[in-house]
């Protein structure tokens, strides 16, 4: 399907063609472009209003291949493939021949083997370590996980672009051609459509650990969850926390380390702030569908204390509002230098795009030394991804956040 941009070409290229068939007095060259004019005009009428509602659209994954198969999902098993990369004996028939399917989507072989992220959609919420995974007398459904934070740019509505291969580059419309009024017989003034590119390339994060050959070898069904919520979890963060700051050595840009969102001066009075916030983002024509705040849980602490002391009504909606409001501790808390400066940011999240070009990429090395003298397995996860903003002005960031005082007015 071809893009907007290119169906303007096409019409400014018959366009053309018509006033040289005008200019040449041939009707029949004339009457061919215009036939070729009416249909390209069809498609970007079309086209248009597909971008006018993808704009508008609600956050949500979009997987970038059709063959989804949930047998994948109810079968393969992560403890099998990687007990089979390191050379174990366990039956992995599956898991062996889904790794042409998980190719294919990656658009290159493995460095060492694929682990498909439907296995990833459901998740548990515990976790262990190495040799405690084997079971025994114990009750393997009652390991504690670690306490760490959660995930939060994906519910707050964040695009995720799967399944991409090579870098992406998406055109934006940067100004349209202006209206102007005229007299009768007067000329229009000629202006055009100016258009840019959002673009994600591939960066790449990644894990390394050591598992036991008795945890891949005996461990209960409840570990394959295990494992998998460990894996998962811990790069989920990880691009969770570039997506929301960024800009790091090797990192995307996430929202705050993008040039051009909108800023507003924190005046150590949060109601004023937040109000002045959710106004530059109405006049930058943002979207309300999707529009929240997102900030640290100390700031919570601190609004949830002034309220109490102010004597007003329980909860901080007020304070936001009414507006939807999340606290995470995935939020910098240290954005000035040498202070303690919160992230306080106001957006339309649908507005954040997450490119994800592979399945996670396990490599399992069972010689790496220090792992090969205890008879265990050295594992690196590894996932491809990238951040970028459709418009960064439907971003607005509050800067010079402190912690002593929010003010309430």
């Amino acid at each position: 399907m071809l893009k907007i941009h290119e169906l303007i070409e096409q019409r400014s290229a018959i366009v053309a063609k018509m006033n040289e068939a005008h200019a040449a007095d041939n009707n029949d060259a004339f009457s061919a472009a215009e036939t070729e004019l009416r249909a390209v005009d069809s498609k970007l009428e079309r086209a248009r209003k597909i971008d006018a509602a993808d704009r508008s659209e609600p956050g949500k994954p979009i997987n970038g291949d059709a063959k989804l198969d949930t047998e994948i999902r109810s079968k393969f098993r992560v403890t099998r493939a990687i007990a089979a990369a390191a050379g174990l004996t366990v039956d992995a028939g599956f898991e062996r021949e889904v790794q042409a399917e998980l190719s294919k989507r990656a658009g290159r072989p493995a460095e060492g083997i694929f682990i498909p992220t439907e296995v990833f959609e459901t998740r548990v919420l515990t976790t262990a370590t190495g040799g405690e995974l084997v079971p025994t007398d114990h009750r393997p459904d009652q390991y504690i996980s670690a306490l760490v934070a959660s995930s939060v740019v994906r519910g707050l509505g964040a695009r995720v672009l799967s399944g991409l291969t090579g870098n992406l580059s998406i055109p934006r419309e940067t100004d349209s051609p202006a209206v102007g009024w005229v007299a009768e017989n007067a000329a229009l003034s000629s202006d055009d459509a100016n258009f840019d590119a959002v673009t994600l390339s591939p960066k790449h994060a990644g894990a390394l650990s050591e598992f036991s050959r008795n945890m891949l070898l005996q461990a209960s069904p409840d570990v394959e969850m295990l494992l998998r919520q460990m894996l998962a979890r811990n790069l989920a963060l990880a691009i969770d926390k570039a997506a929301i700051l960024g800009g790091g050595a090797n990192e995307p840009d996430g929202v705050l380390a993008t040039a051009g969102i909108a800023t507003q001066a924190y005046t150590n009075d949060l109601f004023t702030t937040t109000a002045e916030m959710i106004a530059k983002a109405d006049i930058a024509n943002v979207a309300t569908a999707r529009r929240s705040f997102l900030t640290s849980n100390t700031i919570k602490k601190i609004c949830s204390l002034e309220l109490d002391v102010n004597k007003l009504p329980v909860g901080i909606a007020p304070i936001f509002h009414n507006e939807p409001t999340t606290f995470s501790n995935q939020v910098p808390t240290n954005l000035g230098a040498g202070t303690n400066e919160h992230a306080l940011i106001y957006a339309d999240w649908s507005e954040l795009l997450i490119g994800i070009w592979s399945e996670i990429d396990i490599l399992v090395n069972p010689f790496e030394s220090t792992a090969y003298s205890k008879g265990n397995v050295s594992i690196r996860a590894m996932a491809t991804v990238d951040c970028a903003l459709r418009h960064p002005l439907a971003f607005v960031s509050a800067t010079g956040v402190g912690t002593t005082s929010v003010g309430i007015a």
